[in-house]
């Protein structure tokens, strides 16, 4: 067995930032309608099956987000998975032009608060069900009510700091 010689962790963030951007994600949208708007955000540190019963996902959220607290307290919830087509939209919804977070984006949405991207390969209707704070983040944690999946569209992968396409070979289906 060879020896792993890992240098320590001494603050450096960027180095941090950067390790981090090399474990593969999904980009997800969490959406609502709230008080007759759209609300929204974008996050990359998302995690399915945190717990089957009561059925739980979990995102990872800035503290400064402004958006987050408008979300938290909408009666319902969308999360859209984006499909690996539909980067520039991940990137127009996460800018931080609210006004124009929305243009030409192709919404759908439940009989509730919860608003979805059209085309999305996966998405999921939640509650909030709570949070937990974790260092300059907070760890949310949503009740999934219903769902669905289109195995026919991929999804959009955040790697390296950048959007990327599946790789999957024909062996794989």
């Amino acid at each position: 067995m060879i020896r792993a010689e890992l240098p320590p962790y001494e603050g450096d963030t960027a180095h941090l930032r950067k390790m981090f951007s090399y474990f593969p994600s999904g980009v997800v949208a969490l959406l609502a309608n709230v008080g007759g708007t759209p609300k929204g955000m974008v996050a990359s540190s998302f995690t399915v099956g945190v717990s089957m019963e009561p059925p739980l996902v979990s995102c990872a959220i800035r503290r400064q987000s402004s958006t987050w607290p408008e979300l938290k307290g909408a009666h319902r919830i969308g999360i859209s998975v984006f499909g690996e087509d539909q980067g520039e939209m991940a990137r127009q919804i996460s800018s931080k032009s609210i006004a124009s977070r929305f243009e030409k984006i192709p919404l759908r949405h439940a009989d509730s608060s919860a608003l979805f991207i059209a085309q999305a390969p996966v998405w999921f209707e939640c509650s909030f069900a709570d949070e937990l704070p974790a260092g300059d983040h907070t760890i949310a944690l949503l009740e999934v009510h219903r769902g669905g999946a289109d195995p026919e569209l991929p999804p959009l992968v955040f790697y390296g700091s950048t959007f990327r396409q599946l790789q999957v070979s024909s062996a794989d289906g």
